[in-house]
């Protein structure tokens, strides 16, 4: 037999299909990220793009960054805040909706799948609406504020360094929501009734049986929603870009915008890709965990 026809023998159908998705990550996966490591260690703007030779310069944008830029730590520091923050809220209460629509009742299903829509919509297109609702003259926000007398004027909500964080994590957080009821709701139907009943029989009321049963039961789900919620929500750019750009004076600048600022603003290819670096190797490392601690219990 020849080697063309061993090539096309039963047993190596596999290779022949997973191919076209090697040679795509290969291409626009893997090339992407080696070229961002080597362009870090250059010196490249919009005047030496063009140039043949690329002037090597080793670790000195990543200093430069961290020592004279104070606009890294800011950023650094606003991106752990968002994170957190939207993990802790579309966590809290994509668990709450998820025990709630764990109970049979009527309607129930057609009300989770319109819940679902917020996680459907592009995210540009999300910006754009919550662009347009916390919009300072015409926003609906302030609309709705006024109209319950809760304020007297209104708010610049996204040009005002106070309020545009939380107006940026209040857009992210309706996005996740669903994500989080989802997984836990899936989560939910893996726990046996038997062990509820049980728990009832033996005179457990609802607390006990949340702490005894549920939680302990839960556990793996929701250490993978919680890391892959700080994945998703770390690298976040689209949604902030597009309402505020990382503005005012930087108060919702994040890696992410940062690192386009840097690039595509300010055309200092190199630090601009080095930042995206900074970013890589942090989600890369939680990465790891997920993969170490939180993966490889669930295959188990």
């Amino acid at each position: 037999m020849s080697k063309i026809k061993k090539l096309f023998k039963y047993d190596n159908v596999g290779i022949w299909f997973v191919l076209p998705a090697f040679i795509y990550m290969i291409l626009f996966v893997g090339y992407p990220i080696i070229y961002n490591f080597i362009l870090s260690f250059q010196d490249v703007t919009v005047k030496t793009l063009r140039s043949d030779v690329k002037k090597f310069v080793g670790f000195r944008n990543y200093i430069e960054l961290f020592q004279q830029n104070k606009v890294l730590a800011t950023s650094i520091w606003n991106t752990l805040v968002f994170t957190v923050m939207c993990l802790v809220f579309q966590f809290v209460i994509g668990f709450a909706l998820a025990l709630f629509f764990n109970k049979k009742f009527k309607f129930s299903k057609p009300v989770r799948g319109l819940l679902m829509i917020p996680w459907m919509i592009p995210i540009t297109i999300t910006g754009l609406i919550f662009k347009f609702m916390f919009g300072t003259d015409v926003g609906i926000i302030n609309y709705f504020l006024r109209s319950m007398n809760l304020i007297s004027e209104n708010i610049d909500w996204l040009t005002n360094t106070a309020t545009a964080m939380p107006a940026v994590i209040f857009a992210n957080v309706w996005i996740g929501i669903p994500f989080n009821m989802i997984l836990i709701s899936t989560g939910l139907t893996t726990i046996p009734t038997e062990l509820y009943e049980s728990a009832s029989i033996d005179g457990a009321n609802k607390f006990q049986t949340f702490r005894k049963i549920t939680l302990p039961l839960l556990k793996p789900t929701i250490e993978s929603v919680l890391i892959l919620g700080f994945i998703y929500t770390f690298k976040v750019y689209d949604l902030i870009y597009v309402m505020t750009t990382g503005g005012p004076v930087n108060s919702t600048q994040v890696l992410s915008t940062y690192s386009y600022k840097l690039s595509f603003d300010m055309f200092k290819y190199s630090k601009g890709a080095a930042v995206a670096n900074i970013l890589f190797i942090i989600l890369f490392f939680v990465s790891l965990i997920y993969l170490k601690y939180v993966y490889v219990e669930e295959e188990a």
